[in-house]
């Protein structure tokens, strides 16, 4: 994974606006929640890639393993061995495959976090550019709300509340990470013993 910029991130104010609060800063918190969803989309779809590529090299392996007990086989009485062995690789590779299946979701999600970016962006981009809104923290807060709203999993949820708190980009991606982690691990923990195909 990337190191994450150092970006001070100075949090939004625009719920509790006061004499102090500044476009400015809230212009710094949304490029933070951009630079953290962009952090999250690669060390997420990198994670995948790493899985598939993984199974992919068992496919090839279980694949050959299957070749060389082919190629071993001289008579009928080598047969009963050979199809109990070539049940466990079948196996396997169905596994993999399915594995690899799951693993290859990560396209989806990494084209959702950067939709999200985008969308943060061209929402922002809007604001800064409209003098009528650009000094108003109702605006700011809702475009925040409408943001928030796109996330569809708690841990990219848990990930912009940290940053609109004010929290360092470090924390809110390990935050993000720990929760992700949860989530996978609760998902993987359901699906044991689901066979895919």
């Amino acid at each position: 994974m990337t190191d994450t910029p150092t970006l001070i991130n100075p949090g939004s104010s625009a719920l509790k606006a006061d004499l102090d609060w500044s476009q400015v800063q809230e212009t710094i918190s949304m490029l933070c929640l951009a630079m953290a969803q962009i952090q999250t989309a690669m060390s997420d779809s990198s994670e995948s890639v790493n899985s598939v590529t993984h199974s992919f090299v068992q496919i090839a392996e279980d694949s050959q393993a299957l070749v060389n007990i082919c190629d071993s086989l001289d008579s009928g009485d080598d047969l009963d061995a050979a199809k109990a062995q070539i049940r466990a690789l079948t196996a396997s590779l169905t596994g993999q495959v399915s594995h690899a299946a799951v693993s290859f979701q990560f396209y989806d999600r990494v084209c959702q976090k950067l939709g999200h970016v985008n969308e943060s962006l061209s929402h922002l981009g809007e604001l800064i550019n409209d003098r009528s809104r650009l000094f108003s923290p109702d605006e700011w807060l809702r475009i925040q709300n409408e943001i928030k709203s796109n996330y569809t999993m708690d841990c990219e949820r848990l990930m912009f509340d940290l940053i609109m708190s004010g929290a360092p980009l470090n924390e809110a991606l390990n935050r993000y990470h720990q929760e992700y982690d949860r989530m996978h691990k609760k998902s993987d923990d359901a699906c044991d013993g689901v066979e895919m195909f």
